[in-house]
């Protein structure tokens, strides 16, 4: 039997996003009442610009006071999709202590201070769901929080940023620089005016950090998430990664050690081979590639971002949360009991493609090899080209750690027959 007294929501911004959250829970609102078992009535909606005209909201449930609209205590619900840290930390946090759940698409505050919100949800008997913060309408953070609850997840591998998956694509497809493919995901809105949050991994980080406290039961925070963005990706390392049968992607990647005791994780552009699932995630499309004990290899796949893709993702959320609330309990919490450590950057094996200016005369590859050979870095393959008294020398390593990685090119930097070192790039999905 559907309760009649329907469940209050404050949106908290209303851009992309909360404009869509918004339109649907309107247009689906008694298919929404049908699945939670109560009708759910948008109370109220804070914005930062009141005089602007937003269709299908009533203009008296617009306001520019957030803190007293979380404040209500009348509210069931509290939707957060402004970004940022704050205000949205302090609302949030209001939000729990004055009586309502919380639903959030804040991925930067999430992996900023996620165990703290945890504990005030925790604190107050209250929900904090946030599926929407990581890949849009991609259902991931319940999968790996939920499904994926009585097996071990070994690692996380995934694609989850569109704008830069968009601008590596472009690349590879037609042969485009950096700069042009960045353009033209600007002109087609895939990149915003300031892109750096996505070029340069900050978004990827946000989102690793996350993913990687869920996966492993541990405390991540963007703090310990490595990253390096993608601006110095060039022509000529797809030319690089098509000779070896890869391509490049920029990657979060999140790994339980081989021995179980500590995790890494790290966002960097990388060579993926072509025969591995990622290769072929197109265009500003996301996709994560789970790896664990019991189900094996699992990849999720789907639009990462855009206001009807992650509205659906927070609409997912309401029901569950608005379910809870009805039967009078809470979903999962934060689960850190593992508490693993989380080992820096340099004791990240993988395998590294380096590219190397020389010049053309005998012995330079001796020279070269040995130095590999002194840092521990075993090699795979060399591949060497030259003109006119200069060549180019590529090496791809067995696996390495990052540490002797480092010692290696900055010992390969001092040889006289070493011109430049032209680019590394690691190489992933084996």
């Amino acid at each position: 039997m559907m309760r009649t007294r329907p469940l209050k929501v404050a949106l908290l911004g209303c851009g992309v996003v909360g404009s869509e959250v918004a339109r649907i829970m309107t247009t689906h609102a008694d298919d929404l009442a049908a699945r939670i078992g109560a009708p759910v009535e948008l109370a109220g909606v804070a914005v930062r610009r009141p005089g602007k005209v937003r269709d299908g909201i009533e203009a008296s449930l617009v306001t520019t006071d957030a803190t007293a609209l979380v404040k209500r205590g009348d509210i069931d619900v509290v939707i957060e999709v402004i970004g940022g840290i704050e205000p949205a930390r302090t609302l949030i946090t209001t939000a729990f202590e004055h009586g309502a759940s919380v639903v959030s698409a804040n991925k930067a505050l999430l992996a900023q201070d996620g165990a703290a919100l945890h504990a005030v949800a925790e604190e107050n008997k209250k929900d904090l769901y946030y599926e929407a913060a990581v890949a849009g309408a991609i259902p991931l953070i319940r999968p790996l929080r939920e499904s994926l609850a009585g097996d071990k997840v070994n690692r996380v591998l995934g694609i989850v940023n569109g704008t830069t998956n968009f601008i590596l694509d472009k690349m590879d497809s037609t042969g485009a620089g950096y700069q042009e493919a960045l353009d033209e995901a600007t002109a087609l809105g895939y990149a915003e005016a300031d892109p750096t949050a996505d070029v340069e991994g900050f978004d990827a980080a946000a989102k690793a950090a996350i993913l990687a406290g869920i996966a492993f039961h541990t405390r991540v925070r963007l703090d310990d998430v490595y990253r390096e963005g993608m601006a110095e990706v060039t022509a000529a390392d797809f030319a690089s990664a098509r000779e070896m049968g890869c391509t490049i992607k920029l990657l979060a990647i999140c790994e339980r050690a081989a021995d179980g005791g500590s995790v890494t994780a790290r966002v960097h552009p990388a060579m993926i081979p072509l025969s591995h699932p990622l290769a072929s995630v197109r265009g500003a499309y996301n996709a994560v590639f789970v790896e664990s004990d019991a189900s094996g290899q699992l990849m999720f796949y789907g639009p990462g971002a855009g206001g009807a893709p992650t509205a659906s993702a927070v609409l997912g959320d309401l029901v569950a949360v608005c379910r809870n609330r009805l039967s009078g309990s809470t979903g999962p919490g934060e689960s850190a009991y593992a508490a693993l450590p989380v080992s820096p950057m340099g004791e990240v094996v993988t395998r590294y493609h380096i590219s190397l200016d020389v010049a053309d005369k005998p012995g330079v590859l001796a020279q070269v090899a040995t130095v590999f050979a002194e840092h521990g870095v075993s090699i795979d393959t060399v591949r060497q080209q030259g003109k006119d008294g200069e060549a180019s020398l590529v090496v791809v390593t067995h696996r390495a750690s990052d540490a002797s990685l480092t010692g290696t090119v900055e010992a390969l930097r001092s040889l006289d027959t070493v011109r430049g070192v032209a680019s590394i790039m690691r190489v992933e999905g084996e």
